[in-house]
């Protein structure tokens, strides 16, 4: 059934990546489901964005909007229970009352991020041990998705040789494909794909738009935001300051593409272009960057039950905001002034 016929409205759905922080987006995607006005057309994600995205989709091709759901809460779940057991810090347990209480500035919190920059994950993880891994394949039967995936999905990840983009569409989903895509360098080794190596998909492409632009029908484009792209103040220790790096750098590739498509809306307005073989975009933002700015950079690792299901609710309420504020934009215009945003 189509969305018109269902009173629904198309949009497109931009993931980004950050750690632990997205389950604020699963709050989001969980909200967005039940209030059910909005039908997903397809979703372009980046790590903990890329997760979101294979979950919905095969909680989507599982049972519908309830059945993503119910996808996205035992994930997060799995995700919890996998960190009591088998957490990724695992073989440096001096970190593990820092990073699940989320305290930047303790002492072992410092001595683990010391050691993150002496050892490589070669050095400390020789057995590439991933416990996502594990988790992902519990929870997604990635051959199904490739065969019926029933959104268009594409996950980003970097290359390391070239320094370019990898988009992963439906036909080639994996469980290496979502690693690649949230391949932290400084904790898991480069994830091989068909003899070429991967890191996070942050780097270039956090997300990636164009996808949704070359592939989805709908011109309305969510981007739901994790790292914040105003954060009042100036950083002054070491892990306030390389956190900020990583925020200014992850959100780059996205401001990049947030100015060519201001550029291209001008020249169709413009009547520069033609209008019917360049489709103006419009482009809406869920994001609250006061609650992410308060959020401490180890809490980006911090898998704790309580603290996933605490940015959940916030997500869902952020949604639930957007959506009374906004929801007569979709299929209409923009709800974000783009070149005051990203400009």
């Amino acid at each position: 059934m189509q969305p018109e016929q269902t009173g629904q409205k198309l949009v497109a759905l931009a993931l980004q990546g950050g750690g632990m922080h997205g389950a604020f987006t699963w709050g989001v995607l969980d909200h967005l489901l039940e209030d059910g006005r909005l039908a997903i057309e397809g979703v372009s994600a980046t790590s903990a964005g890329a997760m979101n995205g294979a979950v919905l989709a095969y909680g989507l091709l599982q049972g519908g909007s309830d059945g993503a759901r119910k996808a996205l809460h035992d994930f997060w779940l799995a995700v919890a229970r996998s960190a009591l057991r088998y957490s990724p810090f695992r073989w440096m347990p001096w970190l593990k009352s820092s990073h699940t209480l989320g305290l930047n500035h303790s002492p072992m919190y410092a001595m683990a991020d010391i050691a993150l920059r002496i050892l490589s994950p070669y050095q400390f993880n020789p057995n590439n041990l991933n416990p996502l891994r594990e988790v992902l394949g519990s929870q997604v039967d990635f051959a199904a998705l490739r065969e019926h995936c029933p959104i268009e999905l594409y996950l980003c990840a970097t290359n390391i040789e070239t320094g370019r983009i990898r988009i992963f569409p439906p036909e080639e989903l994996s469980i290496d494909a979502v690693l690649a895509s949230a391949c932290v360098p400084t904790l898991f080794q480069a994830v091989c794909i068909d003899g070429q190596y991967y890191w996070d998909g942050g780097y270039v492409g956090n997300p990636a738009i164009y996808p949704l632009i070359y592939h989805c029908q709908t011109r309305d484009v969510v981007i739901v935001h994790i790292n914040p792209i105003v954060r009042p103040g100036v950083p002054r220790t070491a892990a306030d300051i390389l956190n900020r790096v990583n925020e200014v750098s992850f959100n780059s590739s996205l401001m990049r593409e947030m100015r060519a498509i201001a550029f291209v809306t001008s020249l169709i307005r413009e009547g520069k272009v033609d209008g019917k073989e360049m489709k103006e975009m419009w482009i809406h933002s869920i994001r609250s960057d006061e609650t992410m700015a308060q959020l401490g950079v180890s809490t980006k690792y911090n898998a704790d039950w309580d603290f996933l299901c605490s940015l959940r609710d916030k997500g869902r309420a952020e949604a639930a905001r957007w959506l009374a504020q906004n929801y007569d934009c979709i299929g209409q215009r923009s709800s974000i002034d783009i070149s005051g945003e990203f400009l």
